[in-house]
């Protein structure tokens, strides 16, 4: 097409250069009549019309056919110009070729010589209309991402600073919504190789992605010791401004599945442990007993020779008495191993674990002496607050009595290893609703999880029973045990078992 520029009489040489120059789209209307004068090139190659093509040209010849850029509404804003000094539209223009045009347009009055024109100064913006689109769009997009879709995803700076996130990767890391974020670090630790790791050996894996994984300790109340686990993946982003992608899945439950088929499998474990220490202390006990009963034997038969000697004058005075005393304190002592022996073959003597009757109050009395063993070489007093009347509820005698062994004993170990102070182990039985009740309190450190939710015993020295043996056994029964802080300092370790007149509805 043939550009031409026909120049008006009132247009100066040095203004025709400028406007011809400019890459921005000029027409000139007289201010009365509303006609175009003069058109620059930009706006010949745009609208493809020649000057004198455009000149004889109305609004509805060169604008949209959309109600909007009806030749009325042009004239007006051309029109408010001329009023009020300028006028900005979105004016959509035409061009020979029939394509619409979207523009930016400026009408302002100019003062010439030969009377008042209006200059429309436009540029087109189609090109920024799309992008703006596709912007709109993308932030629409990234707004359903963050708001309404399950995925976890997060946007990291390589300081661990949380840039992005989806309300459920927030939600999942227990973070608050629209407030200012912690480092990832400040709500989660990062684990690699199923080993706990730090972040800065997550980064240095990262290249340009590795798997990570997450665990969030619960802030939910109701999950007071419960964890969050969350595996996915770390990509380094190389791009301006470097960051990392973290995408996520809770796995939450498959990896407590999997602490559940451990902790089954250490049950086992331990119960085999068990059985084998009860038929130990069983053998023990028998062989123990006939030996000790002939020492007994041994020393009634000196003490009776003794006196047959001074009767017949054959042992100086005094000796007798001597004698006597030594062996009173031996044939002692022989008494106290028979009570030992005859207490462990009390426990370990019932293979067949059988339900039955049983006041707690006994139980409790037949484990006291063993824990008053074990509390005296910690330095721990033992004190009971049994009920006065008789708790009797159904249960297995022997797996319960060694529950309040265990929990007596974790008990005084947990003492053993607080500063000297004030130690005390307490043992309180109570009847509760329709539940036989036993409390195991101490005045140790207290507690700082679930200690049912780990496998047994972590102590070297451990008996195997463990916490979560003890569980199993009290909710086999129909019973609940569970664990607590105990006011003033220290922990409190319960559990209630039914009475046996209660219904099968009706467990603790």
């Amino acid at each position: 097409m043939q550009v031409e520029s026909q120049v008006p009489e009132f247009v100066p040489d040095d203004f025709l250069a400028l406007m011809n120059a400019s890459v921005q789209c000029v027409l000139i209307h007289d201010a009365a009549t509303k006609n175009i004068l003069w058109a620059n090139p930009a706006a010949c190659e745009v609208l493809e019309w020649s000057v004198t093509e455009l000149r004889p040209l109305k609004a509805n010849h060169m604008s949209s056919s959309a109600q909007q850029y009806d030749r009325v509404l042009g004239r007006a804003w051309l029109q408010e110009a001329v009023e009020k000094g300028t006028s900005r539209t979105e004016w959509h223009y035409r061009s020979r070729t029939g394509r619409v045009i979207p523009t930016d347009a400026v009408a302002t009055r100019v003062e010439l010589a030969r009377g008042p024109v209006v200059m429309v100064q436009f540029r087109d913006i189609e090109r920024e209309q799309q992008i703006e689109r596709e912007l709109r769009l993308t932030t629409s997009y990234v707004e359903a991402l963050a708001h309404h879709t399950s995925a976890l995803a997060l946007m990291l700076d390589p300081a661990g600073g949380i840039r992005f996130a989806t309300d459920t990767a927030l939600s999942a890391l227990g973070a608050p919504l629209n407030e200012p974020l912690e480092l990832l670090q400040g709500y989660a630790r990062v684990w690699l190789d199923g080993r706990l790791s730090t972040w800065e050996a997550a980064l240095e894996r990262a290249d340009p992605v590795s798997t990570v994984q997450l665990e969030v300790p619960s802030r939910d109340d109701d999950r007071r010791w419960g964890t969050v686990w969350l595996e996915g993946s770390l990509e380094q982003l190389r791009a301006e401004g470097e960051g990392f992608l973290m995408l996520l899945h809770d796995v939450s439950e498959r990896v407590q599945e999997e602490q559940r088929r451990e902790r089954e499998l250490q049950q086992e474990n331990y119960l085999a442990r068990y059985n084998a220490m009860g038929d130990m202390a069983m053998a023990i006990a028998h062989e123990l007993g006939q030996p000790l009963a002939a020492a007994g034997n041994f020393l009634a038969g000196v003490r009776s020779r003794a006196r047959l000697l001074e009767s017949q004058g054959r042992a100086e005075p005094g000796t007798t008495d001597a004698l006597a005393y030594g062996l009173e304190s031996a044939e002692r002592q022989i008494e106290r191993a028979a009570t030992i022996v005859n207490s462990v073959r009390a426990f370990v003597g019932h293979l067949e674990h059988s339900l039955e009757v049983v006041d707690l109050n006994d139980i409790v009395e037949e484990c006291l002496y063993f824990v008053r063993l074990r509390a005296a070489q910690a330095g721990v007093r033992v004190e009971t607050g049994l009920s006065p009347e008789p708790v009797r509820v159904r249960c297995e005698r022997v797996l319960t009595g060694q529950v309040v062994l265990n929990l007596c004993f974790n008990a005084v170990d947990e003492l053993a290893q607080c500063e000297p102070g004030h130690h005390v182990l307490r043992v309180v039985s109570a009847r509760n609703n329709n539940c036989g009740l036993i409390q195991v309190e101490d005045t140790g450190r207290g507690l700082q999880r679930d200690p049912f939710a780990e496998s047994f015993t972590s102590k070297e020295h451990g008996s195997g029973i463990g916490l979560a043996l003890s569980y199993r056994i009290i909710t086999r029964q129909h019973g609940v045990i569970w664990a607590e802080s105990r006011e003033g300092g220290g922990s409190r370790f319960s559990f209630a078992l039914p009475f046996p007149e209660a219904g099968p509805d009706e467990n603790c």
